[in-house]
């Protein structure tokens, strides 16, 4: 079977998007850790598929799969990418929920949700203050999947990243973020992505290092976060809870595949 592809990047994180919801397209694990390889497919941090709506009030729904083939609930940047391909403003459905989404120009906003801030939602493995954790005082949240915060050197994403992935307090691995606060309003920040590495840029570790932050109080509820190849800018909303990610997207080329 021969279906279209479109490869896509939100700040160097670069998605694979394949449109399912006129084509029925199953996909196994092996598919999308051979797609992925940036040697033997066509590479990417996460494949996203698009198949029909479950909820009426979506225009899509939307699966993120990590390269080693595991299904994330949320992604700040592949939804944007979708937004983008789309058009229209659509809304997308995710394990997460619903994300409204607004283009402006080049940049689209995502509502991403209320962040979940107790350890029984992140999930954790034991109980604790999740501002304050028994593991390099990192601070912890789910965006619609787990993410820690350690506000430290970003430069320690590559060797404290793939250990703390994968350390027992995280039942469902995590998110591991590397936060450098420059001010109120700004911070640096480098993650190390639960089955897909160290990537460019995370919309979800973006929104999960501003919640974070801003419950130790290190920064504000708005506030633009620098990556690698660019900015986001997280609006955490207090009347509401919300969580809103602003940023680019960008449409590389387009393929068939076999």
């Amino acid at each position: 079977m021969n279906f279209a592809f479109t490869k896509m990047h939100g700040l160097g994180n670069d998605f694979i998007v394949i449109d399912g919801r006129t084509t029925d397209i199953t996909l196994q694990d092996e598919h999308i850790r051979t797609l992925c390889d940036r040697h033997l497919g066509i590479g990417c941090d996460q494949l996203v598929l698009l198949t029909p709506p479950k909820h009426p009030e979506a225009d899509v729904f939307v699966h993120f799969y990590n390269p080693d083939g595991s299904e994330a609930g949320a992604c700040g940047n592949a939804s944007r990418c979708v937004a983008q391909l789309l058009g229209n403003d659509p809304t997308l459905q995710t394990l997460n929920g619903l994300l409204p989404t607004k283009q402006e120009g080049e940049l689209i906003t995502v509502t991403m949700g209320r962040p979940r801030l107790s350890w029984q939602d992140i999930p954790l493995a034991t109980a604790c203050d999740t501002r304050h954790l028994p593991l390099y005082d990192a601070a912890a949240c789910s965006m619609g999947n787990p993410h820690a915060t350690l506000f430290r050197s970003i430069e320690d994403a590559t060797t404290l990243g793939p250990i703390l992935e994968h350390d027992s307090l995280f039942p469902e691995r995590a998110n591991i973020g590397f936060a450098e606060i420059i001010s109120r309003r700004h911070m640096r920040l480098r993650v190390w992505e639960r089955g897909a590495g160290l990537t460019l840029a995370c919309g979800s570790g973006a929104c999960a290092a501003v919640v974070n932050a801003v419950r130790r109080d290190l920064v504000d509820r708005h506030c633009t976060v620098t990556m690698e190849k660019g900015d986001l800018t997280i609006l955490w909303r207090e009347e509401d809870d919300l969580v809103l990610m602003t940023g680019p997207a960008t449409a590389v080329f387009t393929g068939q595949l076999s």
